[in-house]
């Protein structure tokens, strides 16, 4: 990491990604470097767009939160592998690591798991996958529990309003200043919101980065309002961790139901997500990107699949 313009050959005016160049992007900042990541990563799959962070024609951009301040990081990736990382100081730049997941090498889970019967291909085919990480714990935390028992786009609206009236991206001194009626107003039911407020006031989110996951996840899963989904999600999300899956959720159940033919449990998920031991949160990210790209064996499609849990309702 170096001042501006010190290190290597890219420039401003000779970054370019997809044969263009970077754009208004591209203007110097404080602190830049070229980064090569550790074991294979690839932007183009990993970089979605997001209530923080947006990814568009090579260039993914990031709202961080450092010391109080908020900031901004930008990267790029080369034909080399290697990544220009900009950013406006070196607290934000290790921030633009960590939300990149730039230094979290998951060879070892591509080489155990390459031959799997349902995850096996998808490795293969989407190696370079990393999921990206929020830039606060607490706005893992928003995402997990503003996303329980809803749509996706349902919780990315009232997520989107939450960030609007918090600031973006979302602390938990941000987040604790609201009173659980506020949080209301924004979209989350009464019980969302008491969770939300009094966990970012009680609990030292951000401190968990640190802590042993066993810990983390025994103290998480004793909190009123979070369950299995909602601690994967804050593992996944929040603290960078891959130890702990997205477990019960809805496409994954969707996934399980669709590779034994009839409608399944959300609690069946767990048995699936087993069998990846300490890389459960991976596993789930490559088996949804997977089944997504028809990487992953299944017996019934999708309306199939829809027709055995309507009869599965009736019959119950």
């Amino acid at each position: 990491m170096s001042a501006r313009g010190s290190i290597g050959s890219l420039t401003p005016e000779t970054l370019r990604v997809n044969g263009s160049r970077a754009g208004p992007y591209a203007r110097p900042m404080p602190v830049e470097a070229d980064i090569r990541p550790r074991g294979p990563f690839s932007l183009a799959l990993s970089g979605r767009s997001a209530e923080t962070r947006g990814y568009r024609d090579g260039l993914f951009s990031a709202l961080l939160a450092v010391e109080g301040r908020v900031e901004r990081g930008i990267a790029a990736q080369r034909s080399d592998g290697s990544l220009r990382l900009r950013a406006e100081s070196e607290g934000g730049f290790a921030q633009l690591r960590f939300v990149l997941a730039l230094d979290d090498d998951h060879s070892e889970f591509l080489r155990r798991f390459e031959n799997d019967p349902l995850v096996g291909r998808a490795t293969k085919h989407l190696r370079g996958l990393r999921p990206l990480r929020t830039a606060t714990v607490a706005h893992a935390l928003l995402r997990a529990v503003a996303g329980q028992l809803i749509t996706t786009s349902e919780a990315r609206m009232i997520e989107r309003r939450v960030i609007r009236a918090a600031g973006a991206p979302p602390t938990a001194e941000a987040l604790a200043r609201f009173s659980p009626a506020e949080l209301q107003r924004l979209g989350l039911s009464a019980r969302k919101a008491a969770t939300v407020v009094r966990l970012c006031r009680s609990l030292g989110l951000e401190r968990l980065r640190g802590l042993p996951g066993d810990g983390v996840a025994q103290r998480l899963e004793r909190e009123r309002g979070l369950g299995p989904w909602s601690v994967g999600v804050i593992f996944l999300e929040g603290l960078g961790r891959y130890d702990r899956g997205i477990a019960r959720d809805l496409g994954l159940i969707k996934l399980l139901s669709a590779i034994r033919g009839h409608w399944v449990e959300a609690e069946e998920t767990d048995e699936l997500l087993a069998r990846y031991e300490e890389w459960q949160g991976l596993a789930s990210v490559y088996l949804l990107a997977g089944w997504s790209r028809g990487l992953v064996p299944v017996k019934a499609t999708p309306a199939q699949v829809r027709h055995s849990r309507i009869r599965a309702r009736y019959a119950a």
